[in-house]
């Protein structure tokens, strides 16, 4: 099939924006917790009423300092009750949120908030502020910096305190659909990044549509999501403003260290993240059972899980005798698992990164189903997902209701919907050529099934072609061999070479355990274990494993166990997991020579 679309469920409201969420709710759901935030160690629930509130007097400091209709205000900050707070104030202002990454280097700071032109910012820490005041002399259009953690909306409260509600009514109503809500700078895996210009419309049509074909997942009242993606990355703002449409109540932390903790106590009935979450909870429980010599029955019920999400998908469905060992592995495995992601939760919706199906089905069979879904900066986030009544595990949904999705005679996904972003700020040409013939390139690579079920195969940039002239997409391969609980990152290489060798760093949290099961001395790291024979041999398994999803001409034949991680410190990676590979390339050559060598 090349083209696939559903009609929308949701319509745009054409004279609105953003900020009627937080007034409708206030209206129509006063004393319905819709945000949580940590008081003293401890969640307390924030209703629609208060929170439009606090709102109205952040949104009135801003005012009161000269912010003006249109206005861009750079929001630099972990995952926070604040963020979202000063999200919708921003808004309220009339003007345009520019979120910056925490973890952005001056550098990034200085080119997101210069080329924005943002008037303001707001920060969290001592070494946000310390980064934008480093740059200051180079911002000329940056009049205002608060900071979070030094009573920064406190003293947007006092700021305001004589402006009136009528005033903010006013500057909320300003913006309409088709005005910029955000600018969202993509985390630039070449060159700068470059400038996503989303409006509310665009946020409507992605959240409107999203909560309303996954209603019984958005129940107001009952449900309830947690939120631990960076809000920097438009994946953590739809994970932020669908909850405030449907509404059911948020939940906001700044890393995931303590996930499990913070799932414990807040106990989420949805979870959205990235693969590597799920990764890590799926390989901690297998590193757990190992360690307390439970192992066998880990795998033994692993296997179950799987295969009884396999025959789901079977007219027959699952025969007697696996819903025997399932309903037994049910007790004994599956349900410390669930209670692990919190204990209330049957789904969560992952995106950013292919999940793979041995995981996908691993999830479903202990009763836990992950939706896959794909989207970009430029599609506002989730330009297709998994309904959660018909989930193909192994591909990334069906179209956003009221989008369409088109395969190019190349392969290109295309993609056409109100979702879109309206264009590159301050980019004429690469507007132009992102969004040519009024379809937006995503310069992704997949497949559409005769369901209108999209599978993702690569991008079109990272195509690796073998000196024997075979076309070789990286994430198909990278992927499955990163799924293996000792890998961090692998990065495939080969092009114009005779085969295609890999790159392989190693993930420390299990190195130590890994270390310790099998003899090595303690301290053992990356850079003193790379050459010794049986982290060789058990990573060959995770190339082993990779291979076995691609044609022979296609798989690793050769690689190399590198000393040190890639980071977003070392430059290697973005601030949203994406590998830099050109720079990989030219700080690893001498790796990559090595693996061709001889």
């Amino acid at each position: 099939m090349r083209e696939f679309s559903l009609p929308a469920l949701y319509e745009v409201p054409a004279d609105g924006n953003l900020t009627d969420i937080v007034r409708r709710n206030a209206a129509q759901h006063p004393d319905v917790a819709v945000i949580a935030r940590k008081v003293g160690g401890t969640w307390t629930d924030v209703t629609a009423t208060t929170f439009l509130a606090e709102v109205r007097e952040a949104a009135k400091g801003l005012i009161a300092s000269g912010v003006q209709p249109g206005d861009r205000v750079g929001l630099m900050s972990r995952t926070r009750y604040e963020w979202t707070l000063l999200d919708f104030a921003i808004w309220s202002a009339g003007a345009i949120t520019v979120p910056v990454y925490e973890t952005s280097s001056p550098e990034q700071v200085q080119w997101i908030l210069g080329d924005s032109g943002a008037t303001a910012c707001i920060v969290e820490l001592d070494t946000h502020a310390a980064s934008v005041e480093s740059v200051r002399d180079r911002l000329p259009a940056l009049k205002h910096v608060w900071q979070i953690e030094a009573g920064g909306v406190e003293e947007l409260g006092r700021l305001g305190k004589d402006v009136s509600d009528a005033t903010v009514e006013e500057r909320s109503s300003l913006a309409k659909a088709d005005d910029p809500a955000t600018i969202v700078y993509t985390s630039g895996t070449t060159g700068r990044p470059k400038g996503c210009v989303l409006t509310h419309r665009a946020f409507f049509a992605e959240c409107g549509n999203i909560v309303e074909r996954l209603r019984p997942l958005f129940r107001t009242g009952e449900c309830s999501v947690l939120l631990f993606l960076p809000l920097a990355h438009v994946f953590g703002r739809l994970v932020q403003v669908a909850p405030m449409m449907a509404p059911i109540k948020l939940g906001c932390v700044p890393d995931i260290k303590n996930l499990t903790d913070e799932l414990a106590a807040f106990r989420p009935t949805l979870i959205l993240g990235v693969p590597r979450v799920f990764e890590k909870v799926y390989n901690s429980a297998r590193a757990k059972a190992q360690a307390d010599g439970k192992g066998k029955i880990f795998d033994k019920a692993a296997d179950t899980a799987i295969a009884y999400s396999r025959a789901l998908d079977t007219p027959s469905g699952p025969s007697l005798g696996l819903k025997i060992k399932y309903k037994t592995f049910d007790k004994l495995v599956y349900s410390k698992l669930r209670a692990v992601l919190g204990g209330r939760g049957e789904y969560a919706i992952s995106g950013g990164a292919p999940l793979g199906e041995r995981l996908g089905h691993f999830f479903r069979g202990i009763g836990f189903t992950v939706l896959e879904g794909y989207g970009l900066t430029e599609s506002c986030a989730a330009t297709a997902f998994n309904p959660w009544d018909r989930t193909k595990i192994g591909t990334v949904g069906q179209p956003l209701p009221g989008s369409v999705i088109r395969i190019a005679d190349d392969g290109e996904v295309l993609l056409h919907g109100e979702h879109l972003f309206q264009g590159y700020w301050n980019n004429e040409a690469a507007t132009a050529e992102a969004l040519a013939d009024g379809w937006f390139h995503t310069g992704d690579i997949g497949t559409l099934d005769e369901d209108g079920y999209l599978r993702i195969t690569g991008r079109k940039k990272e195509i690796i072609v073998t000196a024997g002239g075979k076309n070789v997409a990286p994430a198909v391969i990278e992927d499955r061999i990163r799924a293996h609980a000792l890998v961090a990152e692998c990065m495939v290489v080969g092009d114009g070479r005779p085969f295609v060798g890999a790159l392989v760093t190693i993930d420390e949290e299990f190195l130590g355990r890994w270390a310790e099961e099998h003899g090595k001395p303690a301290g053992s790291t990356a850079a003193s274990l790379r050459e010794d024979a049986d982290l060789i041999a058990a990573i060959q398994d995770a190339i082993d494993d990779g291979n076995a999803a691609v044609s022979k001409a296609e798989s690793v034949r050769k690689f190399r166990i590198l000393a040190s991680q890639f980071t977003e410190e070392s430059g290697h990676i973005t601030p949203s997991l994406k590998l830099k590979r050109s720079v990989v390339a030219k700080d690893y050559a001498g790796e990559i020579e090595a693996i061709y060598r001889g």
